[in-house]
């Protein structure tokens, strides 16, 4: 084989090569299977990571209160008249009442969903 052979060869392999990524993937940049799940309205809510993913943030939430805690940064995040607030220590006039759930985000704002998680755990359904 000639020089110019060999080389039209090389090139033609390092386009395929280059080209298998971008065929792996539909045009939207999902892989094929998400697609499908999304389509079909199922996997987890929308605040949730996908499947084999670990959260950032993993958060307690009252539904009772609307309170949130972060145990690993130590933080609270609370509904006031005023709009969201964060703390290390809830007001003295706020008391935690009822059972919590466990959440697992990847938000480091857990009230960015809070629509979502009011409408999936509403106040006095968590014991």
């Amino acid at each position: 084989m000639s020089l110019k052979s060999w080389v039209v060869v090389i090139l033609a392999a390092a386009a395929l090569a280059l080209s298998l990524p971008a065929l792996a993937k539909p045009p939207g940049g999902m892989p094929p299977g998400q697609a499908k799940k999304m389509e079909q309205g199922g996997g987890p809510p929308p605040w949730a990571p996908a499947h084999g993913y670990r959260a950032k943030h993993q958060y307690r939430y009252w539904p009772n209160n609307q309170v949130y805690f972060d145990p690993g940064r130590g933080l609270y995040f609370w509904l006031s008249g005023r709009g969201w607030q964060v703390g290390v220590r809830l007001p003295a006039d706020l008391t935690l009442v009822g059972g919590y759930v466990s959440l697992h985000m990847d938000a480091d704002r857990p009230y960015q969903w809070h629509k979502e998680v009011v409408t999936q755990y509403p106040p006095g359904r968590v014991k």
